[in-house]
């Protein structure tokens, strides 16, 4: 049988106050309940670690041996203790983030320098992913993710959203013309994603339907791929504006059919398990990045 914590306290404190009594005073414990304690702790060690008399406890040699050693591991409890206390106050350790290459790129990096001058102790892990990943399997504390989430098990924390728009380069509108319908997109090289489809669902007014599907004339996987190749005047295409933002105040991407665009906004969650109890370096990031997104980035 192992000793246990509760009877190493029990034999130091009786120890240090002298007497079986004052310890159980002292540990908010009774009497009987100390002795007991005292009795298992020689029963597991097989030896005698104090002479009981009327007057007085008296340490045997062995006792006198073990005592250096139970308080060197109470110690390294209570210092354990300590500083998770502290990394409570101060967070720290390893913080691993997953997001899709686009969020990573344009809203989290340019807010590294100023969470790492916040919360110097903390190690980010900063991995990205287009698709919907396992967090266990991955070793993630926090996903960051676009979108409807279906998957019940974990938590989300909502961080915002993001509006949907159609948007094109000022030298694909001057060599194909700049759309006057819904329906006139037909004519263009259009940009879109290889999955999932409901991303080819773009939130234009059309007949009787609140979306226009196209058919890509170029897929791409990434939506930073397709926003690369929509500043380089390949065709029009549908993104969001936490990643167009400043093309757009730039005037390197420019919006179309505006009064055909419903104001649709993608969800931003980051998602942690349910059966994960939130440390503080997770909780610290979630408000740093809540408070520091601007509602215009997004």
């Amino acid at each position: 049988m192992k000793i246990t914590l509760e009877e190493l306290l029990a034999f130091t404190t009786v120890v240090d106050s002298g007497s079986i009594t004052a310890a159980a005073e002292q540990l908010g414990q009774t009497t009987s309940g100390i002795s007991r304690a005292l009795s298992r702790l020689e029963k597991k060690l097989d030896t005698t670690l104090m002479r009981r008399t009327t007057r007085r406890l008296e340490l045997t040699e062995e006792g006198q041996n073990f005592l250096s050693h139970a308080r060197e591991i109470i110690h390294s409890v209570e210092n354990a203790e300590e500083q998770m206390a502290l990394r409570r106050l101060i967070p720290a350790g390893k913080l691993r983030v997953n997001a899709a290459a686009p969020f990573m790129e344009h809203v989290i990096v340019p807010l590294v320098a100023g969470f790492r001058q916040s919360y110097p102790q903390i190690e980010l892990e900063l991995n990205t992913d287009n698709l919907i990943i396992d967090l266990l399997e991955k070793r993630t504390d926090i996903a960051i993710r676009i979108g409807a989430l279906r998957d019940s098990t974990i938590h989300a924390r909502l961080l915002g959203s993001s509006r949907l728009r159609i948007l094109a380069s000022p030298e694909y509108l001057a060599r194909n013309g700049t759309p006057g319908s819904v329906e006139a997109l037909r004519e263009h090289c259009l940009l879109g994603f290889t999955q999932p489809e409901s991303l080819n669902l773009w939130p234009l007014r059309y007949q009787q339907a609140q979306h226009f599907a196209i058919t890509p004339t170029i897929s791409a996987s990434s939506g930073e791929t397709l926003r690369q190749l929509a500043l380089r005047g390949e065709g029009i295409v549908q993104l969001a504006d936490f990643m167009t933002r400043d093309d757009q105040r730039a005037g390197r991407l420019i919006p179309l059919l505006e009064q055909e665009t419903l104001d649709v906004r993608q969800p931003i969650n980051a998602v942690y398990y349910r059966n994960t109890q939130l440390a503080a370096r997770i909780t610290c990031f979630l408000d740093y990045v809540s408070a520091h997104i601007d509602a215009q980035t997004l």
